[in-house]
């Protein structure tokens, strides 16, 4: 009788502990078409089949565990998916990686994940920082070989997220080096964002050292303001973003990005439209981007699109349409110095 009564207050104590707990599995599969004309120097046209051109394809797994007073662990992991071939090269956890506790005073994260100067602003980019209507002012611009030169994400990084103070937010971010010469690879960056009804504005500034393929030490300074104000009929976006590279022996070199753009739901689905220039004062030379595309959603989890986007080079600028090259037509580069490029990308989005 007594082995009986033990056995289930440790079966009780047991159930209590994981009701405390939870683990969610997620992911998105977005896998279409895409046709690009002018897709290289020789101008061929390219097409074939590519992954996440309305939101990227993942799989991941998260969870929290309450540890009581107001106190929550937390951890994410997260792998992108590619649906054109399975992951050919492998799965890893590369888009996030991070454990963290969170309270009352917010956040604090250990990994690797989006940094705090990216994971703000890019989110007033119309088309979610994916397809090739997609603002590209996150881009390797000087060709760095560094790991995530783009400031997009960065590895072995500390972070905090404050509270919301009244539709006031802000975050904070260091990513160590962890070399024993140089600095290649550290991040420093944070933002602050106010929210509040229609109205939302952000600011980040980040800065990475980087190493070229010469072995010349370069830092990165980038400046991002975001805004967008929601009409109900339609939501309007911008983004302003100064990139700037300090290079020893050599004269700085500065690319200025800007994008404005609307979405308007219209039914089941919703039209998207922007306009980016890629003002690169390095090389005085800019590019144009205009982009259209159509969401429509089926039901939830279960969306069909459609992306047309035209690129403009003038002088020398040898810029390329977002979005494609690394997800499924590798052979997609540059059209050539003054050249243009366009784009057509149809496909489905399913989340879980």
């Amino acid at each position: 009788m007594k082995k009986s009564l033990i056995a289930l207050a440790v079966l009780a104590s047991s159930g209590a502990a994981m009701a405390q707990s939870s683990v969610t599995l997620f992911g998105i599969v977005d896998t279409g078409v895409t046709y690009i004309d002018n897709a290289n120097a020789a101008g061929d046209n390219v097409y074939g089949l590519t992954t996440s051109g309305n939101a990227t394809s993942r799989l991941g797994f998260r969870g929290t565990e309450d540890l009581g007073g107001g106190l929550k662990a937390g951890f994410w992991l997260e792998g992108e998916i590619f649906g054109d071939n399975g992951n050919a090269s492998g799965f890893n956890f590369q888009r996030r990686s991070t454990i963290s506790l969170m309270g009352g005073f917010g956040e604090v994260r250990l990994g690797r994940e989006l940094t705090p100067g990216y994971s703000k602003t890019s989110g007033y980019d119309v088309f979610g920082q994916t397809g090739i209507g997609q603002f590209n002012g996150w881009q390797n611009w000087v060709g760095s070989p560094t790991a995530d030169a783009g400031n997009v994400r960065s590895s072995n990084m500390i972070s905090y997220y404050t509270p919301n103070f009244g539709g006031f937010t802000a975050g904070l971010g260091y990513g160590f080096d962890e070399q024993t010469v140089g600095k290649a690879g550290r991040y420093a960056g944070g933002f602050g964002a106010y929210d509040n009804g229609p109205l939302s504005v952000a600011v980040s500034y980040d800065q990475r050292d980087l190493v070229t393929a010469a072995n010349a030490a370069i830092s990165r300074d980038t400046l991002t303001v975001g805004a967008s104000y929601n009409l109900n009929v339609a939501k309007l976006s911008t983004l302003l973003q100064q990139s700037k590279y300090d290079r020893p022996g050599q004269s700085d070199a500065k690319f200025n990005a800007y994008a404005v753009g609307a979405s308007v739901p219209v039914g089941a689905g919703e039209f998207k439209l922007q306009y980016a220039l890629y003002d690169q004062k390095a090389i005085d030379s800019k590019a144009h981007q205009l982009a259209l595309g159509y969401v429509h959603n089926l039901s939830k989890r279960t969306a069909l699109y459609g992306t047309y986007a035209y690129l403009k080079n003038k002088d020398a600028s040898n810029q390329v349409l977002p979005g494609v090259a690394s997800k499924g037509l590798s052979n997609v580069g540059g059209p050539g110095i003054g050249e243009n490029q366009s784009g057509v990308q149809v496909g489905v989005r399913h989340s879980f």
